[in-house]
């Protein structure tokens, strides 16, 4: 059994829920941990630490952890990670999710790659300063859409406060998403863990059966996976959470 991984949840699943409701479901689902979206339309504004402070403060109450703060920090010249590393501290969140830019990594030059690592080992010391880590969204239209491209941007940074997350890259067969999670599994922290086949279509986290079977038993020796984390659901429906977190709960227990 994968004891060091918790089951949990995104809240951006449920973004049109409230915070209760999203905490309420997740503890009704026999989930573990949350990850609380930040921006517009998600569950935290960054930079209100108080709002942060009682966030975090109603989720452990609950007897859940806050695996972390997804954020939408892109590097850009002009962000600042700041607002997203106060709400981090209040909420008592260890981990922060951020973005390698808005260029895939085919299109980008040496130049941006050079200037987003440059911006992610700034932000890595910031967020180091006071005590959390940040770690990379494994996404399309970033420099962390292949693995070699994650990797190539992890070394460039070179700080091991700075970590990855994996999903499965849309389209990606089970051989082929494998190999990716194989490539960068030492430097994961956190899985999202949804069911979408052939491209965006999502199917029940079952229907995918192949593929997290074998992605979870390669991850049980992976002591740096924090948190398996349940994203999106088929029509955004809360009443299908309880069956997603028993599939979920399911390879965890069996890896």
């Amino acid at each position: 059994m994968t004891a060091h991984i918790r089951a949990g949840l995104c809240s951006v699943t449920f973004r049109a829920m409230s915070t209760d409701d999203v905490i309420a479901a997740a503890r009704d689902a026999e989930l573990e941990s949350i990850e609380w979206g930040t921006g517009e339309g998600e569950h935290l504004v960054p930079g209100d630490r108080e709002g942060a402070r009682r966030l975090g403060e109603r989720t452990r109450a609950a007897g859940l952890a806050v695996a972390s703060l997804g954020g939408y920090y892109r590097c850009g010249d002009d962000e600042s990670i700041t607002p997203l590393l106060d709400s981090a501290v209040a909420a008592g969140a260890p981990r922060v999710r951020v973005w390698a830019g808005s260029v895939g990594s085919a299109e980008a030059d040496e130049h941006e790659r050079q200037r987003i690592a440059s911006r992610l080992r700034d932000a890595v010391g910031q967020a180091d300063a006071h005590g959390i880590e940040l770690a990379l969204e494994y996404h399309g239209r970033t420099l962390t859409d292949t693995a070699a491209s994650t990797l190539s941007l992890l070394e460039s940074v070179g700080m091991p406060q700075l970590s990855s997350y994996w999903q499965p890259t849309q389209g990606a067969a089970d051989d082929a998403a494998l190999a990716e999670f194989d490539a960068v599994a030492p430097h994961v922290s956190t899985v999202h863990v949804f069911s979408w086949w052939p491209m965006a279509e999502r199917l029940r986290l079952s229907e995918r059966h192949d593929l997290w079977h074998r992605v979870f038993a390669r991850a049980a020796s992976l002591p740096r996976i924090t948190d398996a984390l349940l994203e999106f659901v088929p029509n955004d429906d809360p009443a299908l959470l309880p069956a997603e977190a028993a599939t979920l709960r399911s390879w965890l227990d069996a890896a």
